[in-house]
C-alpha cells in the first residue's frame, strides 16, 4: 500500500526554508514570555518524564469531538456550547506547552511544528467564531463553523503525528541503548587513560559512551542525549568536585553532584545518577555501573538484553 499524497506534501514542509524567518520571530516572542527556568521545566514535563503538550491536548480535543457528536443529535445546543468552551479555554495551556517544546527543535522539526500549531490557531478561532454564533442564534451557522474547526484541527493533530513519529520530536533519543548494548561486564578503558574531570567519549559495543572521572570513581552514561540525540561529551560541566561534599546543613555541597550540559539544547544530567537536572530532556540518561578490575574500568548496563 502507498503512503497517502498528503504526506509528500507534508514531507516538503520539513524543507520548507520560507518558513524559517517567521519561526525565529515566534520564537523570541516564547522566550521572552516563559523566562523562568523552573516554569520551562515544567511546561517541559520535566517533573512527569515526558512532555506535557500530548497529555494537555486530549482535553480540547476531547471535547471539540463531543460537542460535534452532540450537534449531530438535537436539543443539545446548550451542552454542545459548553464543551466548545471548555476545549477552547483548554487549548491555551496546551498551546503554551507546545511552544515552548517546539523552541527547542531542529530547523526541520520547527517548520513543520510551525504549521501544525497554526492550524490549531486557527481551530480554536472557528470554535470562537462558532460559539460567537450560537450566541446571536445563529445554531446553524454555529454548528458550521464547529465542523470546520474540527476539519482543521483533525489536520493538524495529523502534523502533529508527523512531527513526533516520523520527525521523533519529543520522544526518548536513548531508549534503544538498552536493545543494542550487551548484557554483562564490557572493558571500557584503563583507569589512568581517563582525563581526570573531564568530559570523555569512549565507544563500547558500537555504543558511543561518555565517562567521567572523579579520583578512583568513574561515572559512565550513554552520549546520545535522550532530548535529541545531542553528542554529550562536546558539552560542559557544570558543579562537581568530591564525591562526599557536604554544606553546613548536612546536605550536597556545592561541588556534590556534576551535571552534564548538552551542547546542543542546554539539557542538563547527573553524571552521577543520569537524572534530569533540568530541560527540555525529560527522559534520563541511560546509567552503566562501573568497577575497576585490574586497573581496567568496566561497565555493565542494568537491563541490557
Amino acid at each position: 500500500m502507498k503512503p497517502l499524497p498528503a504526506l509528500e506534501l507534508v514531507t516538503r514542509l520539513e524543507d520548507a526554508e520560507w518558513l524559517d524567518p517567521v519561526s525565529k520571530k515566534v520564537r523570541k516572542v516564547v522566550k521572552r514570555a516563559i523566562r523562568p527556568k523552573w516554569a520551562r521545566d515544567v511546561l517541559h514535563g520535566v517533573p512527569i518524564g515526558h512532555p506535557v503538550h500530548p497529555l494537555a491536548v486530549q482535553v480540547p480535543m476531547g471535547a471539540w469531538i463531543s460537542a460535534a457528536v452532540l450537534d449531530a443529535l438535537p436539543g443539545n445546543d446548550k451542552a454542545s456550547a459548553l464543551l466548545i468552551g471548555v476545549g477552547a479555554g483548554a487549548a491555551v495551556p496546551s498551546a503554551v506547552a507546545g511552544f515552548t517544546d517546539w523552541t527547542q527543535l531542529h530547523p526541520q522539526q520547527q517548520r513543520v511544528g510551525l504549521v501544525h500549531a497554526a492550524a490549531n490557531i486557527t481551530a480554536t478561532g472557528l470554535y470562537a467564531a462558532s460559539l460567537v454564533a450560537r450566541a446571536r442564534g445563529s445554531r446553524g451557522g454555529g454548528k458550521v463553523l464547529a465542523y470546520l474547526g474540527l476539519a482543521v484541527v483533525g489536520a493538524g493533530g495529523f502534523l502533529g503525528g508527523h512531527l513526533t513519529y516520523r520527525q521523533a520530536a519529543g520522544v526518548n533519543h536513548s531508549e534503544e541503548i538498552p536493545h543494542r548494548f550487551p548484557s554483562g561486564w564490557q572493558p571500557l578503558a584503563p583507569l589512568a587513560d581517563l582525563p581526570d574531570g573531564k568530559l570523555h567519549k569512549i565507544v563500547v559495543a558500537e555504543i558511543p559512551l561518555l565517562a567521567y572521572r572523579e579520583g578512583e570513581a568513574v561515572s559512565v552514561l550513554s552520549d546520545v542525549c535522550s532530548h535529541l540525540s545531542g553528542p554529550l561529551h562536546e558539552g560542559k560541566v557544570k558543579g562537581g568536585g568530591l564525591r562526599d561534599t557536604v554544606d553546613q546543613n548536612g546536605g550536597p555541597g556545592d561541588g556534590g553532584d556534576p551535571c552534564v550540559v548538552c551542547p546542543w539544547h542546554g539539557s542538563t544530567f547527573s553524571l552521577r545518577t543520569g537524572e534530569v537536572q533540568s530541560g527540555p530532556a525529560t527522559a534520563k540518561q541511560p546509567l552503566f555501573e562501573t568497577r575497576v578490575s585490574g586497573g581496567l574500568v568496566e561497565v555493565c548496563l542494568p537491563g541490557a538484553e
